[in-house]
């Protein structure tokens, strides 16, 4: 339950005002809310003060000189500011939650799931991609890295469900806003660099710089991907790391593996024991999400019998998620959407006894402009037919981002354009022929489209779901 804060008990002032939430958009501000006026990517937040105020704000926080006809306190920083806020408004203090941090390139939802299920839902809450989740209660999330106003609202509501952990998506954004300023984690990790966000970042050096901040702000162990090339720059930011990969040297070593198309049989070596087990996480890039979560638990006190046991249970929505609904053909739908994932998830189709491979896939608007041809290159050089559509185009023209995506691949007769998602999922639906796959890439378990000017409910598991039963009324007519 949230409690009423007076102001002086989150900032040093004499003013006797009660504070019932705190919030950063205007239009949400109820009666009694403090409003802090934040910079965000476009917006500063003083320029709705007057509709905060409109909206029943209690008192403002910001950092201008500003008159106000409520109590108006100036700050140096308000993004700054704002963690400490919602830290102390929260209670988190109090709270004696221990918090993970993931971050990474890839596979964070994987990887923090995985813990999750690990732990145990019901004492382990989730923050991240795939919404907030625990065993008491499930709801959709903004951000992988949700603002500070939400964040320590999840911990309080994580607290009160009887979580004594929380695993979360430590984004490179999520740093980048300070959105994490003030927290730190009792455990962390992280599971590959590429390029990525750059438009964000303005360099890829920043982004790294951002990512680095999660095994400084960790105060237990960092665990590192040895077999990727930045571990040495996070075992120098962390207080102290631990190590997994494909060599012996690695404190959780990645000894053998075996990739079927339902299941992974896997063989960790650690403290020179070995345990072989079968995981249903499936793809090489899998093996490597499940031992960076394995050894983060391990580096918290967890046995490794009880982590295989509950590995068995780990399922992560839209991550390698295939639809089976009685087709003669395949339809997988994933998250990936770096030119590193979409080469990883080609890669596990391999090892499936399919025919042809069609990939559905956009890039998002608004976002690194740089990635896209590398994108449809690395399509069209591990799959063998594609169609491209838009995914999140918001204010690019959707076919402006589609021709980026294409402009290095000169085999034109191996893709077409269809800008309407649903349909262009159709399209590859009724490609598909027996023994084919349609992987539907981008988006995962997302529920959303953000378009020019609105944002529209959409899922493309729910789209690949409707037009497979299409597809299959359609061929009993016909039959």
């Amino acid at each position: 339950m949230i409690e009423l804060k007076k102001l002086k008990e989150l900032l040093e002032t004499k003013l006797d005002v009660n504070v019932k939430e705190i919030k950063i958009n205007s239009k949400e501000v109820n009666k009694g809310d403090m409003f802090v006026c934040i910079h965000g990517v476009k917006t500063d937040r003083h320029d709705f003060i007057d509709e905060a105020i409109k909206n029943g704000a209690s008192c403002i926080i910001g950092e201008k000189d500003i008159d106000c006809s409520i109590p108006y306190i100036k700050v140096k920083n308000t993004n700054y500011i704002l963690p400490e806020l919602c830290r102390k408004f929260y209670d988190f203090d109090k709270l004696n939650l221990k918090i993970i941090g993931v971050t990474g390139t890839d596979g964070k939802t994987t990887t923090s799931t995985s813990i999750q299920y690990l732990i145990g839902r019901d004492k382990c809450g989730y923050i991240g991609t795939n919404g907030v989740d625990c065993a008491k209660f499930t709801e959709d999330c903004p951000n992988s890295t949700p603002d500070p106003t939400l964040l320590y609202k999840y911990f309080k509501e994580f607290y009160e469900a009887g979580c004594e952990y929380v695993v979360m998506e430590a984004s490179s954004e999520g740093f980048l806003r300070g959105r994490l300023d003030d927290l730190y984690f009792a455990a962390g990790g992280y599971t590959n660099i590429t390029w990525e966000h750059i438009n964000v970042h303005g360099s890829f050096e920043n982004y790294v710089n951002c990512k680095l901040k999660c095994a400084s702000q960790t105060k237990g162990k960092f665990i590192v991907n040895y077999d990727d090339e930045y571990h040495d720059k996070f075992e120098e930011k962390s207080i102290s790391s631990l190590s997994y990969g494909e060599n012996s040297k690695c404190d959780l070593y990645i000894k053998n593996y075996t990739i079927t198309p339902r299941y992974t049989n896997v063989t960790f070596e650690y403290l020179n024991q070995e345990y072989s087990f079968m995981s249903p996480l499936l793809g090489k890039f899998n093996v490597y999400n499940l031992a960076c979560a394995m050894l983060i638990c391990l580096s918290l006190g967890f046995d490794m019998e009880t982590l295989i046991e509950n590995a068995m249970n780990i399922d992560v929505s839209g991550r390698v998620e295939m639809i089976n609904m009685g087709q003669d053909f395949q339809v997988m739908v994933d998250y990936a959407h770096t030119p590193y994932g979409i080469k990883s998830i080609l890669d596990f189709v391999r090892v499936l006894d399919v025919n042809r491979a069609i990939v559905v896939i956009g890039s998002a608007g608004e976002r690194d402009y740089k990635k896209r041809p590398v994108m449809g290159r690395t399509v069209m050089e591990n799959a063998d037919y594609a169609i491209f559509t838009y995914e999140d185009p918001r204010s690019e023209d959707p076919l402006d981002i589609i021709k980026q995506m294409v402009s290095e691949v000169d085999d034109k007769n191996k893709y077409e354009i269809v800008i309407d998602r649903s349909l262009a999922i159709k399209r590859a639906i009724d490609l598909a022929g027996k023994n084919d796959i349609v992987l539907v890439l981008g988006k995962g378990n997302e529920t959303y489209q953000k378009l020019k000017d609105k944002v529209i409910y959409f899922n493309d598991i729910e789209e690949c779901k409707k037009w497979i039963t299409n597809k299959l009324e359609n061929s009993k007519i016909t039959s």
